[in-house]
């Protein structure tokens, strides 16, 4: 089986290279990503990774992995932010508080889609001004869900996460190999 990742996130290809599974291809999936009118975040989140997935053609001996990850905070969804004010409305609102990450993976082959979401918890720490403004400064939070990354210099906010530290950076391993191996996958 050849397995295309629908996905443009160098975070995720990185997470798959960590696992030693590398991609036949890459094909990212072109879809309006707006949540809809009281949609949830844990529906949201699937819904987006399933239509990545429904969106991509697909071949016999092929299967397509997809994925999304969404902040949120209660029925809040936090997707990437579009700029600097928007990125600083975010980190003020994690700021001291727990909130959920989201992480939904598809996979498909020619007979059948599977969807699995796995949701990790994260306590931000209360932050300062200055911590603020040096994130902001560093760009990092750029295309990235809630406006941080965990894996980087976002790491320095997380006193504590319950949950999947991959999940949080945007691929849960475990789930995602099972759900593979599940569609026929082979490593």
């Amino acid at each position: 089986m050849k397995l295309i990742l629908g996905s443009a996130s160098p975070r995720r290809l990185e997470l798959l290279a960590q696992a030693n599974i590398t991609p036949h291809s890459i094909n990212p999936a072109n879809i309006d990503e707006s949540p809809r009118r009281r949609e949830l975040p844990l529906e949201y989140c699937r819904r987006m990774a399933l239509e990545k997935a429904s969106s991509l053609s697909i071949k016999k001996g092929e299967i397509i992995l997809t994925a999304d990850t969404t902040v949120s905070v209660g029925r809040r969804i936090l997707g990437k932010p579009i700029d600097v004010n928007e990125a600083e409305e975010f980190l003020t609102l994690l700021s001291g508080r727990r909130h959920k990450v989201i992480t939904a993976i598809t996979g498909r082959n020619t007979t059948d889609v599977k969807v699995i979401s796995v949701v990790s918890q994260v306590k931000f720490k209360r932050l300062s001004i200055n911590e603020m403004n040096r994130y902001l400064k560093s760009k990092e939070w750029e295309g990235k869900a809630g406006g941080y990354a965990i894996q980087g210099l976002g790491s320095e906010f997380i006193p504590w996460i319950s949950g999947s530290y991959s999940g949080i950076v945007g691929l849960p391993l475990s789930q995602t190999i099972s759900l593979l191996k599940s569609l026929g996958w082979k490593q």
